[in-house]
């Protein structure tokens, strides 16, 4: 049996439609189990969403003029009088399977992080997650692939959705998409592919300006790749790591990609866990660009064989998910 296309509107203009997002998110509850999509009219909506229902697809009708977007950020006092930390401030968070985005933006506009600590865009927990044609903007941890890793390093360092959730490994496709931040701005523990994105770190005129990824990859796990993907910045050259290990197996792989001479000449750091570079994985394959030059990377970062580079052809890391072909 074919199964019903469930479309639901968010416009202001349109007599059938929803006024928000939020408004949308509840409309689709009545139809759980079916595949429904999301279709928003061009406009800035402020506001705040999570998504706990499988088989939901967010459209935008423009990806620069359909923006979701939010100002939480973890040095926010609370009623409470403690601090909203980092997992309790995304714009979009996804706790849900088989989602998906194409041509919007999501935002989180709290500012860089050296003011605000960590803010959230999208935390994304999930397998499955399908994002096309999509900008996410933030600061410091602009994007979480979740899950979260087994143990917190401060008491309360997860406070937040899932803080006490079993972790669930998740498959994430990104594509044609721009994701912007500062510090660690995409990280987390999920197999993440990104393919043709541009990945922009942000300037913050210090003598670092930031890290791109920080990975908490479980052990058996792939970690991220970036494929033919762009790395660029307004930063001073020289300022930018690619990556560091929130956690001792972190992975991440960067081929056939353009590295701007933001990036440091060592490329990765350590985050002071001299031990880690026994386990980390952090890879390079047949980059190009000012910044791509391995020969100042350390010894524990790995320079890939054409063999070891067929390991992280998509099917391999996404393995039967078939959504991305």
């Amino acid at each position: 049996m074919k199964q019903e296309n469930i479309i639901i509107y968010v416009s202001k203009t349109r007599n059938d439609s929803c006024l928000t997002l939020t408004d949308a998110v509840k409309e689709a509850s009545k139809y759980k189990g079916l595949p429904v999509t999301i279709k928003l009219d061009k406009g800035v909506y402020k506001e705040k969403v999570t998504i706990q229902q499988d088989q939901i697809t967010l459209e935008g009708e423009e990806i620069e003029e359909t923006i979701l977007t939010f100002d939480d950020y973890a040095l926010q006092m609370m009623e409470d009088g403690e601090k909203r930390g980092t997992f309790r401030t995304p714009t979009l968070f996804i706790d849900a399977n088989d989602f998906t985005a194409r041509n919007l933006t999501i935002e989180n506009s709290a500012g860089p992080g050296t003011k605000v600590g960590q803010a959230l865009a999208l935390y994304v927990d999930g397998d499955r997650m399908y994002f096309e044609h999509c900008r996410f903007l933030g600061g410091q941890d602009t994007l979480f692939t979740a899950p979260l890793p087994e143990k917190a390093y401060e008491k309360n360092g997860f406070r937040g959705p899932k803080e006490f959730a079993p972790r669930t490994h998740g498959r994430h496709y990104y594509k044609n998409c721009y994701i912007c931040g500062d510090v660690d701005f995409i990280f987390g523990g999920a197999t993440a592919y990104f393919e043709e994105c541009e990945i922009f770190s942000n300037n913050l005129e210090q003598e670092i300006n930031g890290y791109v990824t920080a990975p908490s990859t479980a052990k058996e796990e792939m970690g991220y790749v970036f494929e033919r993907c762009n790395f660029t910045s307004n930063c001073k050259e020289k300022s930018v790591y690619l990556g560091r290990p929130w956690r001792d197996y972190a992975k991440v792989a960067i081929l056939n990609s353009k590295i701007g001479a933001h990036i440091h000449e060592e490329g990765w750091h350590d985050w002071g866990k001299v031990h880690a570079r026994e386990t980390v994985v952090f890879a390079e394959y047949n980059n190009y660009g000012e910044g791509a030059n391995t020969s100042k990377r350390p010894t524990w970062v790995k320079q890939l064989t054409n063999e070891e580079a067929m390991n992280y052809k998509i099917e391999n890391v996404l393995g039967e998910w078939k959504k991305f072909s």
